[in-house]
């Protein structure tokens, strides 16, 4: 007789090799380095201090 196979460890695998594929796919859609969003996060901030300083006083 053959060795009994397990069913949900081969639906398991299956699952995480969908998921990973899924995340590789969103992490090059999606994903930016830190030092991308760092440099986006401060762009951000100096342009809000350009229009907070330009606004004027009633």
């Amino acid at each position: 007789m053959t060795e009994p196979v397990n069913l949900n460890k081969y639906r398991k695998e299956k699952a995480r090799t969908e998921n990973k594929a899924r995340a590789d796919q969103n992490a090059v859609a999606f994903g930016r380095t830190k030092a991308e969003k760092d440099l986006a996060k401060k762009q951000q901030h100096k342009l809000n201090q350009d229009h907070e300083g330009r606004k004027l006083d009633k």
